[in-house]
């Protein structure tokens, strides 16, 4: 039986009643391990409230420069999207705080990691799919899998027994989950895919229709893939990130109200805010329009679902999403210069796109005179393929006649 537990933990609901159910359950002593991801809370009382609920230990470490840096970026220069609309806000973060949990078992000598994931949503994969990669002789407690709660009510009602405080309350049991990148909604009211979230909800971004009524231009930097810097300014990832945050919060901007497939086969409705995240999406594809070879844009979309589909799963320690992500990086050398965008009440349109590695040339694009391209050429160009598309058909006539 596990002697020395090392939780990830939160302060929220179900991590605080995580301590207690496993100082009772197992008798063993649990180390809580808080990372700091841009979440915005003051992550001291988290570590006194780890301390006051029974944690013999408790770590809380700043990972922002390296969660923007090492695991939002790559996963920004691929451009994924889970089933064309997730940005991965939350994904994105549980291999990174695996990760760190692992590290905290070595140094203190634990035997255990726990999570307070529960047994019908993804993190529970995503947690344990990076320990075992990292580990894998570790021994994985999931208490949402043991227990005898049966929902974040009861959770409620043995915190407010115990005296842990929580944020949830039966008025407002939905699940946040907050970091640099986004916030996610999930549970209580938003499990009804017709009920409209509330506005007072909402914390990362102003409703569109309260937006400024005068359009935000700003530029975004790139080099090699990378934002690097806004309106001219270099910034390091964690200032653009928090920079770029306010101005499309300000604006309306990254808002989405999906309902996704879990990986355990559950469809499940979420509302994400993702400023930042999604006036980068959208910079980084205008900027690789003109940086990027056709046939090697095609290519790297066409890998974008299933890198997509490994983070969501719960795969970045993988060898196939590293495999990827060797080819993804490849491509983005070329792929600097400065993109234009126009941010207006939700919207986020390029309004301009340049670089010194630009393929994009006016002289061939041009529909006025000029003498570089030869039209008469796109005769024979059309004719070799369609000769296949020819064949095909006088075959098939054929066939038909002899019918």
């Amino acid at each position: 039986m596990a002697k020395k537990v090392v939780l990830a933990y939160s302060g929220g609901l179900d991590t605080s009643i995580v301590i207690k159910w496993l100082i009772e359950t197992y008798n063993a002593e649990v180390i809580a391990f808080c990372a700091d991801l841009g979440q915005g809370e003051d992550l001291d009382s988290v570590r006194e409230k780890a301390l006051r609920t029974g944690a013999v230990k408790a770590y809380v470490e700043d990972l922002r420069e390296e969660f923007v840096r090492e695991y939002i970026f790559p996963m920004l220069r691929a451009n994924a999207l889970y089933e064309g609309a997730y940005m991965l806000g939350t994904s994105i973060a549980r291999p990174l705080i695996a990760k760190k949990q692992i590290d905290v078992a070595l140094k203190e000598n634990a035997d255990a990691v726990s999570h307070g994931a529960t047994g019908k949503g993804n993190d529970q994969v995503r947690f344990e799919l990076t320990y075992y990669a990292l580990k894998p002789d570790i021994t994985v407690i999931a208490p949402w899998r043991e227990w005898s709660f049966n929902s974040r009510q009861s959770l409620i009602e043995y915190a407010q027994k115990h005296g842990i405080p929580v944020t949830a309350t039966k008025d407002k049991p939905y699940s946040t989950d907050r970091n640099i990148f986004h916030i996610s909604y999930e549970g209580g009211i938003l499990e009804d895919p017709w009920t409209e979230p509330t506005e007072d909800m909402f914390t990362m971004m102003v409703p569109p229709e309260k937006a400024p009524d005068k359009p935000r231009y700003i530029e975004i930097e790139y080099r090699e893939g990378n934002p690097a810097g806004i309106d001219g300014r270099d910034l390091s990832p964690v200032e653009l990130f928090e920079r770029l945050n306010t101005i499309a919060g300000e604006n309306g901007i990254g808002r989405a109200d999906i309902v996704e497939n879990r990986y355990v086969g559950i469809k499940s409705r979420g509302v994400y805010e993702t400023p930042a995240g999604t006036v980068l999406h959208a910079a980084h594809r205008a900027l690789e329009s003109i940086t990027l070879d056709r046939e090697v844009l095609h290519m790297r979309d066409s890998f974008i679902p299933k890198y997509a589909e490994l983070v969501y799963y719960g795969y970045w320690f993988a060898p196939e999403r590293e495999a990827l992500q060797l080819f993804i990086d490849g491509v983005q050398k070329n792929v600097t210069g400065t993109v234009r965008l126009k941010l207006y009440k939700g919207n986020c349109t390029i309004a301009g796109r340049k670089s010194p590695c630009s393929l994009y040339a006016p002289e061939l694009a041009t529909f006025e005179a000029e003498e570089v391209y030869n039209q008469k050429d796109a005769d024979g160009f059309i004719k070799l393929n369609a000769l296949r598309l020819k064949v095909n058909k006088l075959s098939d006539m054929i066939c038909r006649k002899k019918d």
